[in-house]
C-alpha cells in the first residue's frame, strides 16, 4: 500500500522541472524505489523544507555519493614505528632459538656419530695399526730404550735415524725401520714438536688452494718435507725393496708426520718406476690422527694405499681451519674452534663438497670409538671403518676429550686393546675344526676394493670436483698407475737423477699472471 501512494508521487518528482539535471539525487531516488517494498515507509512522508538546487542540497547529495579512501600510512608515522618495534621481539626469539638449537646439537654430536652407520672393522686389516703406533713412538725415545716396553724393537733392525740436527728442520724426525717378523719396510715420522719453530714454519707453508698436485689441492709444506725426505732416502729404500722383492714399503707417522707420509705415499705412487720393480699393491700408508692435508677427490683416490687412524673425538682430522690460523691463535684455540663450528653449520654440505681447494683427512678412515653420548667412562673400544665422500668428519666435537685424542700414546693403547678383542672375538666364534669353512684370504681385500669403487661412484654423483673426468663412467677398466705428466720409465734410466722436488715441479706450470697451474698433458704427435 505504502508503494502504490509513494510511486506516482516518485514519478513526479524525477520528470519535475524542480530536480532539475542533478543525476545523484535521481540515482538516490531510483535506489529507493527499486528497494521499497523491503523498506517500510511511513505515511506521513515530508519532503525537506530547503529547495532542491540550493548549495546545501548539493553539499548533502555529494557528501552521500563520494567515496572516502583511506589515507595512506606516513612512513615514518607513530603507527609504524610502533609495528616495527613490536616485531624485533619476535626476531629475537627466533635467533636466540637457532642458536639454542645449534648449541644443542654441537653438545649433543659425539664422535661415535660420524661413524655410527660405518661398517666393522676386520682384525686382520686393523693389525698393523698399533704396530704402527709403536714405530712411531721410537723417534721419541732413545736407543738404549727401544727394546724396552712398550716398543718391544730390535734396534739392530733400525736402518737409519735422523734427528732435527739431521734435517735441518725441513722435516720432522724419522727412522726406516726392517720389520722382518711382518716383512715390512717402514718409514716412521714423529709428530708435531710444539718446542721447534721449524715444525711451525712447516705448518704456516700453506694457502687455500696455493698448491696443486694431480688434479686436486694438497698443503705445500708437507709436500716439499715429502720431497725432501725422498731425495734423501731414495737409495736407501731402493736396495731395500730390491734385496728383499716379498716386503712391502709402509710410510707411516702422527700428525704433522702424518700427514708427510700421506705425502710420501701419493709421489711414490706416482712414481713407482724411481724405486725399481715396485707395484702400488707393495706401497701403503698409516697415518696416525692426520692433518686435513688433500682434497677430496685425492682422499677417495688413493682410498686403496693410504688407510687414517682417529681416535672418537680427536679435534685435527675434524678442523677445517687451516693449519696456520690453528697456531697463530694457539692461545685461544677453543675459541676459534666454535667460531669455526658456527661457520660451517651454516655451510651447505654439497657447497662444501663442490669446494675443489678445502682439504679432507687422506683415504681410507679407521675410527676407534669408546665413548657414547650422555654415558660416562671409557667402553670396549671397537673399530669402524669407512671411505666416506659426504658426512667425512665435518663437525668438530665439543668435548673434554678432544685434544687427549690425539696423543699417540692413547691411539696405540685403545688400538690395541681394540685389536685384541676382535681377536678374542674372532676366536670365540670360531667354527670347529671338522665344520670349519675355508674363506677365501682374498675375499676382505675385494670387499675393501668393491667400497673403494662405490665410494669413487658417490663422488662422481656427488659433482665432487676432479673425480668425473679422471675415472669417468667407473666401468671397470684398470686405473692409470702413474701420472701422465711425469716423463716414461726409460727416459728416466737414460737421464741423470732428478731431484724429487724438481720431479714434482715439473707437474706445474706458470700462466700469465705468475699464478701456479696443473700441467695439462701434451697432445700426442
Amino acid at each position: 500500500t505504502t508503494h502504490q501512494h509513494l510511486a506516482p508521487n516518485l514519478n513526479f518528482v524525477l520528470s519535475s522541472n524542480q530536480i532539475g539535471s542533478d543525476y545523484y539525487f535521481k540515482k538516490l531516488l531510483r535506489i529507493f524505489v527499486y528497494y521499497s517494498e523491503l523498506i517500510i515507509i511511513p505515511q506521513n512522508l515530508s519532503v525537506p523544507s530547503y529547495s532542491p538546487g540550493s548549495d546545501r542540497h548539493r553539499r548533502n547529495i555529494r557528501s552521500l555519493c563520494r567515496r572516502r579512501r583511506p589515507r595512506p600510512a606516513r612512513r615514518n608515522s607513530p603507527r609504524r614505528r610502533m609495528s616495527l618495534a613490536c616485531g624485533l621481539p619476535l626476531l629475537e626469539c627466533v635467533y636466540c632459538l637457532g642458536c639454542a638449537r645449534w648449541a644443542w646439537k654441537r653438545c649433543v654430536h659425539s664422535g661415535h656419530h660420524d661413524s655410527a652407520t660405518w661398517g666393522h672393522a676386520a682384525a686382520a686389516d686393523f693389525a698393523p695399526v698399533p704396530r704402527m703406533c709403536r714405530l712411531v713412538m721410537a723417534n721419541y725415545a732413545p736407543p738404549d730404550l727401544l727394546a724396552a716396553p712398550p716398543l718391544l724393537l730390535d734396534p739392530s733392525n733400525v736402518v737409519r735415524r735422523r734427528t732435527y740436527a739431521d734435517t735441518g728442520g725441513r722435516v720432522t724426525p724419522y727412522l726406516v725401520y726392517l720389520d722382518h717378523a711382518h716383512a715390512d719396510i717402514v718409514l716412521a715420522l714423529r709428530g708435531l714438536n710444539l718446542g721447534r719453530e721449524s715444525d711451525y714454519a712447516l705448518l704456516l707453508d700453506n694457502r687455500l688452494g696455493k698448491r696443486r698436485f694431480d688434479g686436486g689441492y694438497v698443503h705445500n709444506g708437507l709436500l716439499r718435507a715429502a720431497g725432501w725426505v725422498l731425495d734423501k732416502e731414495c737409495d736407501l729404500l731402493r736396495d731395500l725393496l730390491d734385496r728383499y722383492p716379498a716386503y712391502t714399503l709402509t710410510f707411516t707417522g702422527h700428525s704433522l708426520g702424518a700427514g708427510v707420509a700421506a705425502m710420501l705415499t701419493m709421489v711414490v705412487v706416482l712414481n713407482l718406476d724411481k724405486l725399481g720393480k715396485v707395484e702400488r699393491g707393495r706401497t701403503r700408508c698409516y697415518a696416525m690422527a692426520p692433518a686435513r692435508c688433500m682434497s677430496l677427490n685425492l682422499a677417495v683416490r688413493y682410498a686403496d694405499v693410504i688407510n687414517s687412524v682417529v681416535l672418537q673425538d680427536d679435534f685435527l682430522p675434524r678442523t677445517a681451519t687451516p693449519l696456520e690460523d690453528i697456531f697463530k691463535s694457539i692461545l685461544c684455540l677453543p675459541c676459534l674452534l666454535c667460531l669455526r663450528c658456527l661457520k660451517d653449520t651454516c655451510i651447505p654440505e654439497d657447497a662444501m663438497l663442490k669446494d675443489p681447494r678445502r682439504l679432507y683427512a687422506p683415504g681410507r678412515i679407521y675410527h676407534i670409538v669408546e665413548r657414547k653420548s650422555f654415558r660416562c667412562g671409557r667402553y670396549p673400544p671397537v673399530v669402524k671403518t669407512a671411505v666416506p665422500v659426504d658426512g667425512r668428519f665435518e663437525h668438530v666435537v665439543l668435548s673434554c676429550n678432544a685434544t687427549m685424542d690425539h696423543a699417540i700414546v692413547w691411539i696405540e693403547r685403545e688400538g690395541q686393546r681394540a685389536l685384541d678383542l676382535m681377536l678374542e672375538k674372532e676366536r670365540a666364534m670360531a667354527a670347529p675344526s671338522n665344520q670349519q669353512m675355508e674363506r677365501d684370504e682374498n675375499a676382505v681385500q675385494r670387499e675393501h676394493v668393491e667400497e673403494h669403487k662405490a665410494a669413487l661412484r658417490r663422488a662422481a654423483t656427488l659433482s665432487v670436483s676432479g673425480m668425473t673426468s679422471i675415472y669417468g663412467t667407473f666401468d671397470g677398466g684398470p686405473r692409470p698407475e702413474r701420472s701422465e705428466s711425469f716423463p716414461p720409465p726409460a727416459s728416466l734410466r737414460q737421464q741423470p737423477r732428478v731431484s724429487w722436488n724438481d720431479l714434482i715441479e715439473q707437474v706445474f706450470d706458470k700462466d700469465e699472471d705468475g699464478q701456479i697451474v696443473l700441467r695439462s698433458p701434451s697432445p700426442p704427435s
